[in-house]
């Protein structure tokens, strides 16, 4: 039985190095994307971007951007340090523009975002702009995160999976969170499959209080 006495909607089987069995399960939504603060952001961007023509210009810069924030711990300390303030941001964030060769629209929109003060919520507008993105592509987006990096056979054959599941092509993002510990977790749409060693931890250490 899943949360709230439900009944798994699936139990499909990964044969790689993670986990072999996963349950999915219904999660509450949060309202839709544009409902939340970055949601709001990366929506104004989104619909720039597809009235000029640029979404896949956009993508590809904010897919350059998500990977230096990855890589960089300095602009990771810039996006979300709050002694730095809007101006100096303001600078920064143009200069990593220049340097990375992102298109005119992002670096206008960073610039926005420093100025607003909202520099803190890049990370959620670069995953809510995906989403907006592959749902204007047709596609579903799951978000996956495991405590290792995939390889490409395991990558491959969850969107094989996934794509079985959802009824259209997936989008895949990734994410590494080693507090997981080990197994994966995946959210795609209102569902969500846990088969973190953690979680499975925190389940049987309630099972032993009783």
């Amino acid at each position: 039985m899943g949360a709230g006495g439900e009944e798994p909607l699936i139990r499909p089987v990964f044969h790689g190095a993670i986990f072999l069995v996963w349950s999915f399960w219904r999660v509450e939504t949060s309202g839709g994307i544009r409902a939340s603060l970055a949601g709001r952001y990366a929506s104004a961007l989104f619909d720039l971007a597809r009235d000029e023509r640029q979404i896949e210009a956009v993508g590809r810069s904010l897919d350059l951007l998500a990977q230096a924030l990855a890589d960089s711990r300095d602009l990771s300390e810039l996006a979300t340090s709050p002694l730095i303030d809007r101006e100096e941001a303001g600078r920064a964030f143009a200069a990593v523009a220049d340097q990375l060769g992102l298109d005119g629209l992002t670096k206008n929109f960073l610039a926005v975002l420093a100025r607003n003060g909202r520099k803190n919520q890049l990370p959620n507008v670069i995953r809510a702009f995906r989403r907006l993105a592959a749902e204007h592509r047709g596609e579903t987006t799951a978000e996956v995160v495991t405590a290792h990096p995939l390889k490409d056979d395991q990558l491959a054959a969850l969107k094989a999976q996934l794509r079985g599941r959802a009824g259209r092509d997936v989008a895949i993002e990734t994410r590494i969170d080693p507090e997981i510990l080990g197994g994966i977790v995946v959210k795609m749409g209102s569902q969500m499959i846990d088969a973190s060693i953690r979680t499975k931890l925190n389940r049987l250490a309630e099972a032993m209080k009783g």
